[in-house]
């Protein structure tokens, strides 16, 4: 798939911050667009975002793999809480960038991004038609205790839920208990074995686009039921 490489997708306006991405166009007609942005040690090059943004561009979406405003900031380290509002004003701009590709437009991110994701959407739900939410970091490592759910009673958009089996920052049983709590309609797509982020680097390429396809197509058919 062709991507293209953008230093500003959607330049910054006052008090807004820019969008920097790259852009995967759609093969043959555009079906919908997406916004997909990485974890909180990670940036858009993270070989799952690649994958799964070629895979959606086969399905015929356009695909924006994006950095949120922090990592715009520097190049490494996490995020600060403090930032946490100004990295879903980042998305909102995202999304509303990709709106001159389709009227239809879904926003995803995996661990750190996917939760900011999350929020903005339970703030805001007219902002995108579903969410795509990558190894959600439902709590700590073990902190069970301290979820990361008082949105979620709030979220109204259809939500799919990408997870490892051995993700520690998350039981596969503790997901769905969490799932309870979303008034929207909702799906658990688990993938044994793997652990936090989903793919690690020694899986290799190959791997990444398996998997890649594998949550772009039942994305893709979570929301067409809806």
């Amino acid at each position: 798939m062709s991507s293209i490489e953008v230093i500003e997708w959607a330049p910054a306006l006052p008090d807004e911050p820019a969008v920097v991405g790259s852009l995967h166009e759609p093969v043959g007609e555009t079906l919908g667009a997406i916004v997909l942005t990485h974890g909180a040690g990670g940036d858009r090059s993270s070989a799952l975002l690649v994958s799964l943004c070629d895979a959606f561009a086969r399905l015929g979406w356009a695909a924006l793999r994006c950095d949120l405003p922090y990592r715009q900031k520097r190049p490494s380290g996490p995020p600060s809480p403090s930032g946490a509002k100004r990295d879903q004003e980042g998305l909102a701009r995202a999304l509303d960038s990709l709106r001159e590709k389709s009227e239809r437009v879904f926003l995803g991110g995996s661990s750190y991004g996917g939760r900011q994701a999350s929020m903005l959407l339970a703030e805001r739900p007219e902002l995108a038609h579903g969410l795509l939410l990558l190894s959600y970091p439902l709590h700590p490592p073990g902190k069970p205790e301290q979820l990361r759910t008082a949105h979620f009673p709030s979220l109204q958009t259809p939500t799919l839920f990408a997870h490892g089996s051995k993700d520690v920052f998350g039981e596969v049983s503790e997901m769905r208990e969490a799932q309870r709590l979303i008034p929207a309609p909702v799906d658990l797509l688990v993938f044994e074995g793997a652990s936090h982020g989903l793919i690690q680097k020694r899986d290799g390429a190959a791997k990444a686009r398996r998997m890649a396809t594998q949550i772009a197509e039942e994305f893709q058919r979570f929301v067409a039921e809806r």
